[in-house]
C-alpha cells in the first residue's frame, strides 16, 4: 500500500506542474497577443497621422490615435507659439458645453508649461502632487494620472501632447510613454508634411493672386479697384478679418486710408495713423512684415488707438517705392484670433511692391490728366482767341460801318446795342480765356475764381434734386483781388447753405457779374421766402463781409414773385476791360 500511495503521489505532482506550466504559457501567449494588438494599433495610429495633408485634420488625428493607444479618458495638442506659450489647444474628451463651462483654454502655465519648459516625457500616477501642478479651474473634470510628451518637427519643439485619467483605472506605464513618444515622432514627420503642402498652396495662391492684380495693372485698370482687388485678396488668402491701405500725406507725419476692407471699414476709413514710434512707425521704417500678437496690448500702437477697436493678431508691411516707403498694408484678425505666422507673412512684402506700384501709377496718371487737360485747356483758349474773339470783332466792325448807312433812328439804336452785346461777349470770352490758362498748384484756394464759384454752385446739386443755374460775366480772373474772391465764395457758399436748408426751392440762380467797377453776386431762388423766426446769423455774416469791402448786402423778393433775391455788391475799382485784338 505503501507503494501505491508512493505512486499515486508522483503522478499527482506533475499534473500539478503541467496546471500551472500552461496557466503560466497562457499568460505569455496573452502578452504577446496584447503587445502584437498594441502594435498593430501604433502601426495604424501611425499610418492614419501620415495619410492627411490639411494640418487642422492632422492634428485632430493625432490626438484621438494618441487617446487610443494608451487608452486615456482625455487627450489635448497644445502648440507652443514664439512667446513660449500655448497658441492652440485641442481636446479630446471634452465636448463644447463643457469647454465652454471651462471657460478660456489653458495658456501654458502650471503642468502644462513644465513640458514647455523641459521638453522631455512626464509621467505622473497623480498630476496634483506635482510641485507645478496650479489645480484645475471650475466646471473642469477630475483628472489625475498624467502622461506627456513633446512633439518635435526637426529638431524645433512643435508642442506637446497631454494624455490623462487612464480608463483602467490604473496609472500611464512605460509602455504607454514608449508608445506615445514612438507615435509623436510620426507626428512631427506628418506635421511637417502637412505644413509644407499647406505652403506650397498658399504660395499658388500668392502668385495667382499676383498675376490678377499685374494683369489690371497692365490694362489700366483704375488704381481704386486695383487697390481693392489686392487688399481683398490678401484679406481671403490669410484668413484676416480686416484689410486696409494707408498712404502717406503730404508734409504731415501721418498716414489716410485710402482703402479699408472687412470689419469696421467704415470706422477705419475716417482715422489717421500717426507715423511716429507706434507700430506703424515701426512697419514704415522696417525692412520685413511687423507682426503684434494682440493690438490691444502690444506697446507700440501709439496715438489712434480708435483704428485697433476689435482687432487681436495685426501685421504690417511697408510699401515701398523707389526705395521711399509710401505707405502701409495692413491686415487683422479679431480679438482672440490665431496669430499670424511666417508662413502668413512671408509673402507680404512683394505683394505690398504691387501695392505701391498701383499707388505710384495712380499718382503717373494724375498727372498725366493734369497735364492733358491743361493742355486742351491752352488749345480752347487759343482757339477762342484767335477765332471766335476775331470773328466777333470783325462782326462787331461790321455793324458799326452799316450805321453809316441806317437812317431809321430806332435801327440805328439797335445796331448800338447789339455792338455793345458783342463788346460784352467778348470780355467774357476774355474772362473764360484767363480762366483756362490760370492754373493753379493742386489746391482750391490756388484756382481761379470762376472754378471755385463753380465747384461751390454744383456742391448742393444733390441734397437740392438739380443743379443751380450759374452766369459768370466779367473779368473776374483779372479784376478780383485774392483776397475779395475768398470772400465771394464764402458769401456764395452760405447763400446756398440756406437754401438748401430753408427755401424749399425748385430752381436757383447764381449770377456773378464784374462791371461798372462793382462785383455783384445776385443768388436767386423760387422758395418759401425768408421766414421771420429764422436764425439770421448767416446772413450777418455776409453783410459783415460787404460791409469790411465797403459794399451792401440787399435781401428781398425775387422780381417775379416769391422766393428770395439776395445781391452782395462790393467795388473792384474802375472797369478793367481789356483791348481786343
Amino acid at each position: 500500500m505503501g507503494g501505491d500511495a508512493r505512486g499515486g503521489s508522483e503522478e499527482h505532482v506533475p499534473k500539478l506542474r503541467l496546471d500551472e506550466l500552461l496557466g503560466e504559457l497562457q499568460v505569455r501567449i496573452d502578452a504577446v497577443r496584447g503587445t502584437r494588438d498594441r502594435l498593430h494599433g501604433l502601426l495604424e495610429a501611425v499610418l492614419s497621422v501620415g495619410r492627411e495633408l490639411d494640418l487642422p485634420q492632422v492634428l485632430r488625428s493625432i490626438v484621438e490615435a494618441a487617446v487610443v493607444l494608451v487608452d486615456a479618458e482625455y487627450g489635448a495638442l497644445g502648440i507652443i507659439s514664439d512667446d513660449q506659450t500655448l497658441s492652440e489647444f485641442l481636446t479630446v474628451g471634452v465636448d463644447e458645453a463643457e469647454q465652454s463651462e471651462i471657460g478660456s483654454s489653458p495658456s501654458g502655465h502650471g503642468l502644462l508649461g513644465e513640458l514647455i519648459r523641459h521638453p522631455e516625457p512626464l509621467r505622473l500616477a497623480d498630476l496634483s502632487v506635482h510641485p507645478a501642478s496650479s489645480g484645475f479651474p471650475a466646471h473642469h473634470p477630475p483628472m489625475n494620472s498624467f502622461l506627456g510628451v513633446p512633439i518635435r518637427v526637426r529638431d524645433e519643439v512643435f508642442g506637446n501632447l497631454y494624455l490623462t485619467e487612464k480608463r483602467s483605472g490604473r496609472t500611464f506605464d512605460a509602455e504607454d510613454e514608449s508608445v506615445l513618444s514612438t507615435l509623436a515622432v510620426a507626428a512631427g514627420v506628418a506635421i511637417e508634411n502637412a505644413r509644407l503642402y499647406e505652403e506650397t498652396r498658399l504660395r499658388e495662391r500668392w502668385q495667382r493672386a499676383s498675376g490678377t492684380v499685374t494683369s489690371m495693372l497692365l490694362t489700366g485698370a483704375p488704381s481704386a479697384d486695383v487697390m481693392e482687388l489686392i487688399v481683398d485678396e490678401a484679406r481671403k488668402i490669410v484668413s484676416a478679418d480686416m484689410g486696409l491701405i494707408a498712404e502717406g500725406v503730404p508734409g504731415e507725419e501721418t498716414l489716410r486710408p485710402a482703402l479699408a476692407v472687412g470689419l469696421g471699414r467704415e470706422q477705419r476709413n475716417g482715422l489717421v495713423l500717426p507715423t511716429g514710434d507706434g507700430f506703424v512707425g515701426a512697419a514704415l521704417g522696417a525692412a520685413e512684415p511687423v507682426v503684434s500678437a494682440d493690438i490691444e496690448h502690444d506697446s507700440r500702437p501709439g496715438e489712434g488707438e480708435a483704428h485697433w477697436t476689435g482687432l487681436g493678431p495685426v501685421v504690417a508691411v511697408p510699401l515701398s517705392a523707389g526705395g521711399k516707403p509710401r505707405g502701409v498694408l495692413l491686415l487683422g484678425r479679431v480679438a482672440g484670433g490665431k496669430p499670424f505666422g511666417d508662413v502668413d507673412t512671408r509673402p507680404l512684402l512683394g505683394f505690398a511692391d504691387q501695392a505701391a506700384l498701383a499707388l505710384e501709377l495712380a499718382e503717373r496718371r494724375r498727372d498725366t490728366d493734369q497735364i492733358t487737360l491743361l493742355q486742351d485747356r491752352d488749345r480752347i483758349a487759343r482757339d477762342l482767341h484767335d477765332l471766335a474773339i476775331q470773328r466777333l470783332f470783325a462782326a462787331g466792325m461790321t455793324l458799326q460801318s452799316t450805321q453809316r448807312f441806317m437812317e431809321h433812328p430806332e435801327g440805328s439804336k439797335r445796331l448800338t446795342r447789339t455792338v455793345d452785346d458783342l463788346d460784352d461777349t467778348i470780355r467774357i470770352i476774355r474772362s473764360t480765356i484767363f480762366g483756362l490758362r490760370t492754373h493753379g498748384g493742386g489746391g482750391r484756394e490756388s484756382e481761379g475764381l470762376r472754378a471755385r464759384v463753380s465747384a461751390v454752385t454744383g456742391a448742393p446739386a444733390a441734397s437740392l434734386g438739380f443743379q443751380p443755374a450759374l452766369r459768370i460775366e466779367g473779368l473776374v480772373e483779372t479784376d478780383v483781388p485774392g483776397d475779395m474772391a475768398d470772400h465771394v465764395v464764402a458769401v456764395l457758399g452760405e447763400a446756398l447753405s440756406n437754401v438748401v436748408r430753408h427755401s424749399g426751392a425748385q430752381a436757383v440762380d447764381v449770377r456773378l457779374q464784374c462791371a461798372g467797377g462793382d462785383l455783384t453776386l445776385t443768388v436767386t431762388d423760387d422758395g418759401c421766402g425768408v421766414p421771420d423766426d429764422v436764425a439770421r446769423s448767416g446772413l450777418r455774416n455776409i453783410e459783415e463781409r460787404a460791409v469790411t469791402l465797403g459794399g451792401t448786402l440787399a435781401l428781398g423778393e425775387r422780381p417775379a414773385g416769391g422766393g428770395t433775391r439776395l445781391v452782395w455788391r462790393v467795388p473792384v475799382g474802375a472797369d478793367g476791360a481789356a483791348p481786343g485784338g
